[in-house]
């Protein structure tokens, strides 16, 4: 049998956000019909990432990669995923965990983003264009690091111009990033949603953007086929790890 994989998302009350991760997990298996998948969610929303391991090693399996599905490495990341695999391997020490990397940055998401925004009525890279790019926001500053390095980026496609914005905790929010290039001229705007699945902070942007004038704002990311590739691509990094490892 194939190594498990475990993703492991942020959790949501909103129960779309469960829904989204779902089908996300559905392309991943249609793309790795012999790969188990399992969901978990750090918040909000069953199964816990500790529950899924230790039922993983009940039914006799010894080694599982754990996948963030975030788009940036942050607190999540960094503290909540490594203090839960920490806690199953005190429970269950015959299980062996690989942690993959976040999900961002790469440039499988620049491609969903612009599949996104199509779906939305934007043509990728049109010049007439001006795109905010708007993550959740983090209390982290490389997390919102990477996402100003994402916009100076993707302003190489041909838009208008790229500018990042912050749902929560840093600036400028999407609102203002919207009002800045109303005021700069800009022909069209649109605000392309760097966030993984429905929630408070998307319904957040939508409705703040287009109360700003915004002419567009774009759907989750969500199932978007290069999401899907994205989660085998760090998949299979984390089994390639592993392979150099025990090659040493």
């Amino acid at each position: 049998m194939s190594t498990p994989l475990v993703a492991v998302a942020h959790g949501s009350r909103d129960p779309r956000a469960a829904a989204t991760v779902a089908g996300l997990l559905e392309a991943v298996r249609a793309l790795r019909p012999g790969v188990p998948v399992h969901a978990s969610f750090l918040d909000h929303a069953p199964p816990a990432p500790g529950r899924v391991l230790d039922g993983l090693a009940r039914d006799g399996v010894d080694e599982a990669v754990v996948l963030p599905l975030l788009l940036t490495a942050a607190y999540h990341s960094k503290t909540d995923i490594p203090g839960v695999l920490a806690r199953a391997r005190n429970r269950r020490p015959r299980l062996r965990t690989r942690t993959a990397a976040t999900l961002g940055p790469h440039p499988l998401l620049m491609d969903a983003l612009e599949r996104r925004l199509a779906d939305a009525g934007v043509a990728p890279g049109a010049p007439d264009t001006a795109v905010v790019l708007v993550s959740a926001g983090s209390s982290d500053p490389s997390a919102n690091a990477t996402i100003r390095r994402l916009a100076r980026e993707w302003r190489a496609r041909g838009w208008w111009d790229v500018v990042p914005a912050f749902a929560s905790a840093s600036r400028p929010s999407p609102a203002e990033a919207v009002a800045a290039f109303r005021a700069a001229g800009a022909p069209r705007v649109a605000v392309a949603s760097y966030i993984l699945a429905p929630g408070h902070f998307a319904d957040k942007v939508r409705a703040e953007s287009l109360a700003a004038g915004a002419d567009a704002v774009s759907p989750v990311l969500g199932a978007a086929p290069e999401v899907a590739e994205l989660v085998v691509h760090r998949y299979a990094e984390a089994l390639a790890v592993r392979a150099e490892q025990a090659a040493v």
